[in-house]
């Protein structure tokens, strides 16, 4: 593996997977609060799922990013048939909580190699790193924090995300926006794409969008390729 100056990451299922208790506390916190139509536990699971995957096709195919105060009224929607009063709804206190149970039930760090590799990389003379995440129903500023507690961000020269950046990848901007910052983290110094990665485990959102950037990429995880190969 050639080294380059800067490493940019993708966060879910390449740095982080999720903690499987707090998909079932957030289902049960909705099952509770927002179920006028009493659906059943596993109704509203699969309700969560459906919106999950559906919007983030939608977000790879235009670009854009739905936010997630949106993701959760269409949650409310279709578990109450299409027919609930959203002026009924505190988007900002209901986030709260849902910030709440993510730090809760944080998610965990992906295998025992990440920190250790990261950490290397870090410690290479004129070397950066950076991440570069779609969200959905946890926001960016959450992230900030679960990786301040998981010890990770200290590798992170910076961080972006698409529900600050208004934009998904593999939408190219998302990453001219990364090579900008690269070049901002360096204090102007100009670092070729050639000389920069990005790493992921989506072919659609990483890979390709990496690709049309004109930067190397690296499938790691969903082709069981660890992220250690990095430092091969």
């Amino acid at each position: 593996m050639n080294k380059y100056q800067h490493y940019s990451f993708d966060l879910w299922l390449t740095l982080i997977r999720s903690n499987p208790s707090f998909k079932r506390e957030r289902t049960k916190f909705f099952f509770d609060h927002f179920n006028q139509r009493q659906k059943t536990l596993e109704e509203v699971e699969r309700i969560f799922r459906r919106i999950d995957v559906m919007t983030n096709a939608i977000n790879e195919k235009t670009g854009g990013n739905i936010d997630t105060d949106t993701l959760h009224l269409m949650v409310i929607s279709e578990m109450n048939d299409h027919e609930y009063d959203f002026d009924t709804v505190d988007l900002q206190a209901l986030y709260d909580e849902m910030e709440a149970l993510v730090l809760q039930h944080r998610p965990v760090v992906y295998c025992s190699a990440t920190a250790g590799v990261l950490r290397a990389l870090h410690q290479r003379q004129n070397c950066t790193l950076s991440l570069l995440s779609n969200t959905a129903f946890i926001k960016g500023r959450t992230l900030r924090k679960v990786l301040q507690e998981l010890e990770l961000d200290q590798y992170l020269h910076f961080q972006l995300y698409s529900d600050e950046t208004g934009m998904s990848k593999p939408n190219p901007e998302m990453f001219r926006l990364m090579l900008g910052s690269v070049a901002n983290t360096r204090n102007g110094e100009a670092v070729q794409p050639q000389q920069i990665i990005h790493i992921g485990d989506n072919v659609k959102a990483d890979i390709k969008g990496a690709s049309e950037a004109g930067i190397h990429s690296l499938l790691v995880n969903s082709n069981n390729q660890c992220i250690s190969s990095l430092l091969n």
